[in-house]
């Protein structure tokens, strides 16, 4: 197979493997990260390409002898916000979602405690509706009324 780039198009593929890599990465040092060597040598070759396809100045030698993203690449504003944007809605969506889920759960303990019983909840609808709430609240207040109990139950 034969596919052929602008030098605009490959700098745009570069952005798009180092933007994925880093999400692959996520917080973890590489050691720990094994999800990184199963995308590290499609990396290489599309490094290893950048020069003939008229952008090597994407591309340096790391301290390992193999090709890594330039500081042009790493330090490209554009890449930093999306990065960010991606960072902070995958925040709030976990946060929304964990107070929910605990929550659900929470409430789930109290009835079985109670004894009470009666007919099952829809738990994809309640969950939803903690969610909503979670979200309201978040959209109005940020993290304001956020208060976190050291060792004690909420």
């Amino acid at each position: 197979m034969k596919v052929s780039f602008t030098p605009k198009e490959y700098a745009r593929l570069l952005e798009l493997a180092h933007l994925g890599m880093q999400v692959v990465a996520g917080r973890a040092p590489k050691e720990e990260n094994t999800a990184l060597a199963r995308y590290a040598e499609i990396e290489q070759r599309l490094y290893e390409m950048a020069t003939p396809l008229g952008c090597g100045d994407l591309v340096t030698v790391g301290s390992d002898g193999r090709l890594t993203a330039s500081e042009k690449l790493r330090g490209d504003e554009r890449l930093g916000k999306i990065l960010a944007t991606y960072d902070n809605d995958t925040f709030w969506h976990e946060l929304v979602t964990r107070l929910a889920d605990r929550d659900l759960a929470a409430e789930q303990a109290k009835r079985l405690i109670a004894g009470k019983g009666g007919p099952p909840i829809d738990t994809e609808a309640r969950v939803a509706r903690l969610e909503d709430a979670y979200w309201d609240e978040f959209e109005k207040n940020d993290l304001a009324n956020v208060i976190l109990l050291k060792g004690g139950q909420g």
